[in-house]
């Protein structure tokens, strides 16, 4: 379904054939034609292979990747990211490691196909951010290798570790390990459908047929209305008027390590005029889960507010700048053509300043002289002004059932045909 999306969405099928024959998979090939699935105008693509039995480990997957002698690195680069992420899952579940682990499933011909697919497909599209809404993984029980288990299976599970869920009701298996590896893969952003001008539209089809529901994948191309320098980041607090200030200290410490972007207080004034502090901290959204539990376990708060921002950031590089008192790092920024500015780095001026047993306030005004006095040499990447480079591609849920579906017509017992309700 990801590659009908793509295919529908304006990418060409030669390439992405062309990359795939390149693979030296005898017997396998694409067929590729247009569909109505649920009263709607779709693109159906099926990978046609001969019976295989094998079970593959990951460096078996790796040679037939670079077969590929008409894929780019980059293609390359990216299948192999989105059978490492199956590997590590596999891993965890299985209680192994990335070398000794076996693909079933996604180790056969057609998923290989359709994750090599994927990954020329989505470099060709050379989308700056892609979202994706919350995903569906559907209802019931399904037969895997390894028995009977519940949906989503426990490679899928692991795979959408934090990964917004949402609740279809349809007993099936709505996103498989294919699916979810490409999702964790290739998302930036998940949530709603962003500001944008949508210029092209593509609908993946899948096999299988839903009461009212038509089994597709919508995919999205067109301008976002934000620039790259903009992302969404999230503001959990929660406000404490009974712990000591050492625990307070404490848990900030945690949430850094556990990696929040900043983490701060504020005092308050609270009911019956106690004085109070709000405990905040910056995160990215898929590192939720982690911050609610260092915040829940450690200040035994009744509960922690949640607000999604937009914040809007500085591009931003590691530099090195040459002083009386060696080399300092920090960090060189500047936005949208603005005049470059530089932050030394406090752990690099505090052992400087402990060498030359120098105060460190004249560490940082000698980094920051150094700077002033030999500005970069280098260009620096250009940040966009104009929107009009930024080609999000969105792949979102709305009011179709978009679900990914991998028919996978090879001899093992899946007992379901991989539907895969998520939205890249």
């Amino acid at each position: 379904m990801t590659l009908g999306a793509l295919i529908d969405a304006g990418i060409g099928v030669e390439p992405i054939q062309s990359a795939i024959a390149s693979l030296g998979l005898e017997g396998v090939s694409l067929r590729v034609e247009p569909v109505v699935k649920g009263g709607f105008r779709a693109t159906y693509v099926r990978v046609e292979h001969p019976p295989q039995h094998a079970h593959r480990h990951l460096h078996d997957v790796f040679e037939i990747i670079d077969r590929g002698s008409e894929l780019t690195a980059r293609q390359r680069d990216l299948a192999k990211q989105i059978f490492m992420a199956v590997a590590r899952a596999e891993a965890t579940v299985h209680a192994s490691t990335l070398e000794k682990v076996h693909f079933h499933e996604v180790g056969a011909i057609d998923s290989i196909v359709d994750i090599v697919g994927a990954a020329v497909g989505l470099d060709l599209l050379q989308a700056d951010l892609i979202v994706s809404s919350p995903v569906p993984t559907g209802r019931g029980q399904i037969h895997i290798d390894h028995g009977i288990c519940a949906v989503p299976a426990p490679g899928t599970a692991e795979l959408l570790k934090g990964i917004p869920l949402v609740d279809v009701p349809v007993e099936a298996e709505l996103t498989t390990p294919t699916g979810a590896a490409i999702l964790s893969t290739v998302v930036d952003r998940f949530g709603a459908l962003p500001e944008m001008t949508i210029e092209q539209i593509g609908y993946g089809a899948g096999t299988k047929d839903f009461p009212g529901r038509a089994n597709l994948l919508r995919l999205f191309v067109g301008t976002a209305a934000v620039s790259a320098d903009t992302d969404q980041v999230l503001l959990l607090e929660t406000n404490l008027d009974d712990i000591s200030p050492e625990v307070i200290g404490y848990t900030r410490q945690r949430l850094f390590e556990a990696g929040a972007l900043d983490v701060f207080t504020t005092p308050i004034q609270m009911k019956k005029d106690r004085p109070g502090t709000i405990l905040s901290a910056i995160c990215a959204p898929a590192d939720r889960e982690a911050m609610e539990a260092i915040l829940f376990a450690e200040t035994r708060t009744f509960g922690v507010r949640c607000t999604t921002v937009e914040r809007r950031k500085r591009s931003r590089q590691a530099y090195e700048v040459q002083t009386p008192f060696g080399v300092i790092s920090g960090k060189l920024g500047w936005f949208r053509g603005s005049a470059a500015v530089f932050t030394p780095e406090y752990a690099s001026c505090a052992e400087a300043a402990r060498r030359a047993a120098r105060p460190l306030h004249e560490v940082y005004r000698a980094a920051e002289t150094a700077f002033a006095e030999s500005p970069p040499l280098l260009p620096l990447p250009e940040v966009p002004d104009a929107a009009a480079v930024v080609k999000p591609l969105l792949l979102h849920s709305h009011d179709h059932d978009h679900s990914h579906d991998h028919d996978h017509s090879h001899d093992h017992d899946h007992g379901h045909d991989h539907d895969h309700h998520h939205d890249h």
